[in-house]
């Protein structure tokens, strides 16, 4: 009997067992949940030739940037799928592989000609749609649309799929469109709670509407059913930091740092390690909270070993925030002067917008609220280029608005403030404006 995936395309495995790990393995991947590698390992196991079990496995390691492990797997599936794999899995395995060997211009053109032929083959389709997916690092300023358009186009082929309604929700919210998108990530949430990523769509939505208090209850309600090694944990905890600084609770959000994002503590991908933990210290300060240097200096060691070299944008612009808290003007300018040659040579999609940030933020930390507002100012409608998420990226609007406020610039802020206030109510937002007053 032939196997399928859960989607219903056939799978090149004679073994019932390996098929079953195999489904089990995307399943907990594609909800964010503990346990997906150790069944794509059963998979393979099961059946050592099952090329995509190796791929799936490989895009597991490239989640935690073990990328020695995730080109071993890539290559196995490589080898694999030629002698044993339809037309649809050989593109399928090339198509994670690109993205696995860190080449997402040929990743996003092989996954869009993918998903053309296959729409129903959600590992490749999840490669573009999440806030780390090859369209929000792609340097693209419409990202947002892109994603969302994609969605749409291939909607009809999913129904109510948890994992679809998931993402597909969080496309809308993070396009500007939160009364369609929330109840549509909702749905999906509904259909699987083990949803790490439906969990965290439904905190996005949350964050752009304003439902801080709600926010706060469903970490509580729902976090104690995600195992702390899970790959959004400290994220989804980060959202909570968000809502208490949203209050004015300081004391809170610190005590979230240390309980999951802190080095010591967290068990989060790389990528989440600095940008979670650089972001929420950042945020703290701005907003005139006191951040002991103890932590900016233990937080900027474990980043300068993870991301010790210019890398990708969103990276090096939360690197320039470690490097500009804890002034350190030589880690900065060899960033820069890589980015700077990057851009030159036609290598940095995201344009002139990722070194701007970097020198607007080190202007922030040294107090020169003037300069840091007159360098963002051309490129803050740039700043999506950067990739992440809209509550990620706000981190540079608020450096601008506190800036502005600093250096005297009322009238800027207060009508920054007044357009981020018709959109969403916000406690943060209204104590500020209550300060010009």
């Amino acid at each position: 009997m032939a196997h399928e995936d859960r989607y219903g395309l056939p799978l090149s495995t004679g073994s019932d067992e390996a098929a079953s790990a195999y489904r089990e393995g995307v399943d907990l991947m594609l909800a964010g949940w503990t346990g997906a590698a150790e069944a794509l390992e059963h998979a393979i196991a099961a059946d050592p030739d099952f090329a995509l079990a190796h791929i799936a496995r490989a895009r597991l390691y490239a989640f935690y940037q073990q990328g020695d492990l995730a080109r071993q797997e890539a290559a196995a599936a490589r080898a694999l799928v030629a002698k044993r794999g339809t037309e649809r899995e050989r593109s399928h395995v090339e198509t994670l592989a690109l993205s696995v060997e860190g080449r997402p211009p040929e990743a996003l053109a092989a996954t869009l000609k993918h998903i053309e032929s296959w729409p129903r083959d959600a590992v490749v389709l999840s490669l573009p749609l999440g806030a780390f997916g090859l369209f929000a690092f792609s340097g693209m300023a419409d990202h947002d649309r892109a994603r969302q358009e994609l969605c749409e186009r291939v909607a009809r082929h999913y129904g109510e799929d948890w994992w679809f309604l998931t993402l597909y929700g969080w496309a809308m919210t993070e396009n500007g469109d939160v009364a369609r998108g929330r109840p549509v990530t909702e749905r999906g949430f509904a259909l699987r709670r083990q949803n790490a990523h439906a969990a965290h769509a439904v905190l996005h939505a949350m964050f752009e509407d304003g439902s801080i208090d709600e926010a706060d209850r469903l970490v509580d309600e729902w976090i104690p059913t995600y195992d702390r090694a899970g790959i959004l944990h400290g994220h989804i905890r980060w959202h909570q930091a968000l809502g208490a600084l949203e209050r004015g609770d300081a004391a809170r959000a610190l005590a979230i740092y240390a309980d999951v994002l802190q080095p010591q503590a967290t068990r989060a991908p790389p990528l989440n390690v600095i940008t979670d933990g650089a972001s929420l210290l950042w945020r703290l300060a701005a907003y005139g909270h006191d951040v002991p240097k103890a932590l900016w200096a233990e937080a900027d060691a474990a980043a300068q070993k993870l991301f010790p070299k210019s890398s990708i944008p969103f990276a090096d612009v939360h690197m320039a925030l470690f490097a500009a808290a804890t002034q350190n003007r030589e880690a900065l300018a060899a960033r820069l002067a890589v980015i700077e040659q990057r851009l030159a040579d036609g290598k940095l999609p995201a344009g002139p917008v990722v070194p701007t940030i970097c020198r607007a933020m080190t202007a922030f930390a040294d107090e020169d609220y003037g300069t840091c507002a007159q360098t963002l100012a051309p490129v803050i409608a740039e700043v999506v280029r950067i990739g992440g998420s809209h509550a990620q990226r706000e981190l540079i609007e608020d450096t601008f608005i506190v800036a502005l406020m600093r250096s005297g610039d009322l009238p800027r802020a207060r009508a920054l403030l007044d357009t981020r206030l018709h959109r969403r109510p916000s406690l943060r937002d209204t104590r500020w404006q209550a300060a010009m007053a």
